[in-house]
């Protein structure tokens, strides 16, 4: 009996350890998409448990006729595929505002706030190296307010050191 314990132990730490996944207590980096309008976001990653984290994202745009920030924070949980290669998903939500002066077009000034409800599924490879790269979709659903459509599908490729 006492084999049998043993045997069972061994087995399932050895499954414990092929399926667990380290992920970097922090990771800091940029995401580049279409992002609605925003471009690139600064992205930060925080490990919650073994193969969960908290993924934040603050997109911003400051042109001649408009400014806008959108701040994102999604949960996600991360499975290995093999090795360094692995794919995550999770959900989340975006706030943001938005202020629109078009002087050229007379006066049709808008602004305004919103808030989203995001999900998330994306394919990731960690380096060696303290480096992360991957390639994710993003829908957002808008809840509140009228920045953009009420639908926005991105997909976007981000680079981020771990620490």
């Amino acid at each position: 009996m006492k084999k049998l314990v043993l045997t069972l132990s061994i087995f399932f730490s050895f499954i414990g350890m092929v399926k667990s996944q380290d992920i970097s207590d922090h990771a800091l980096g940029i995401r580049v998409g279409d992002n609605d309008g925003f471009g690139a976001e600064i992205s930060y990653q925080r490990a919650l448990k073994e193969n969960t984290r908290l993924e934040v994202d603050l997109g911003f745009r400051d042109h001649d006729d408009s400014e806008a920030f959108k701040l994102t924070a999604l949960h996600q949980w991360v499975w290995v595929i093999d090795n360094r290669f692995n794919w995550y998903a999770g959900f989340g939500a975006g706030v943001g505002s938005w202020s629109w002066d078009n002087d050229f077009l007379g006066n049709d000034d808008d602004d305004g706030f919103f808030l989203n409800v995001d999900g998330v599924v994306g394919v990731e490879y960690d380096f060696e190296i303290p480096l992360l790269i991957s390639l994710d979709f993003r829908p957002e659903f808008n809840i509140t307010g009228d920045y953009g459509d009420d639908t926005d599908f991105d997909i976007a490729l981000s680079i981020r050191y771990q620490f």
